[in-house]
């Protein structure tokens, strides 16, 4: 299902140190951070899925994992830094092809993007399989999501060319989730801390949907004003709620299996 992106057609020159910053440094960390946990917590799909974040003080580059390797082999010095032209400027190996055209078109053309995770996570992606709106405002975890979803309904099949990736990128809009119908989510936040608690609460939501919906019984809506309120109230915190969840998952990891620093 994965595709290896091609050789560019020349090669990149990188003139300046600004890629050995500690700012770099601290990116790589974190989002090998996520990648492991996503792993754990089975929110990945083979070496199908791909996060990616623009590098601080260069917003001409995005790191990426490498294609063939699953997340849970992710490290901080294994990810690439890669340019929009398809030139890898740091980093053994390419990015798998989809990575690429969907996340170069993505971050190039919407700046507010920093982070971008694309998943086919489980409980999420089988929400973006059925008729209608995803998701329903029936829990409180759904709440955090209310009038920040959109629905692509154009499913085109693999994304291997600028056109898709544009099209994906324009979509979007000025959401920041996004269900990918008939394919998996995309979740794109302003820090790899924002992305990722967005893309573990989505899960969690979809999941206690799905359960729901499975025993056969009407699901019961939160009141429109309701939801609205508490999606504001939830917001309030949201950005130093998700430096912490980031925190923790790293102390766990460092504990557990810090090799996902080097």
């Amino acid at each position: 299902m994965a595709h290896a992106l091609g050789a560019p057609a020349a090669p990149a020159v990188l003139r300046n140190t600004e890629l050995d910053a500690e700012a770099v440094r601290q990116a790589r960390v974190d989002l090998a951070a996520c990648f492991r946990m996503a792993a754990r917590l089975g929110l990945h799909e083979g070496i199908c899925n791909h996060f990616s974040f623009v590098v601080p003080g260069r917003d001409d580059l995005f790191l990426v994992n490498p294609y063939g390797w699953a997340f849970r082999e992710i490290t901080a010095s294994r990810l690439l830094v890669c340019d929009f032209h398809g030139n890898v400027i740091a980093g053994d190996g390419v990015p798998e092809a989809t990575a690429f055209y969907i996340h170069a078109r993505l971050h190039l053309n919407k700046p507010r993007a920093k982070a971008a995770f694309h998943t086919h996570m489980p409980n999420a992606t089988a929400l973006a399989m059925l008729e209608g709106p995803p998701l329903v405002w029936a829990g409180q975890s759904a709440l955090k999501f209310y009038g920040r979803t959109l629905v692509d309904e154009d499913y085109n099949g693999l994304a291997l060319d600028e056109r898709e990736g544009d099209r994906i990128a324009a979509s979007i809009g000025d959401a920041d989730i996004v269900f990918m119908k008939n394919h998996g989510v995309m979740v794109v936040g302003p820090s790899i801390a924002e992305a990722w608690d967005d893309l573990y609460y989505l899960e969690r939501a979809a999941e206690v949907q799905r359960l729901a919906m499975a025993t056969g019984r009407p699901l019961k809506p939160v009141p429109e004003a309701i939801a609205r309120r508490t999606y504001e109230q939830m917001r309030e915190g949201d950005r130093e709620s998700a430096r912490l969840h980031l925190e923790s998952i790293k102390r766990i990891l460092a504990r557990e299996e810090p090799d996902f620093m080097h």
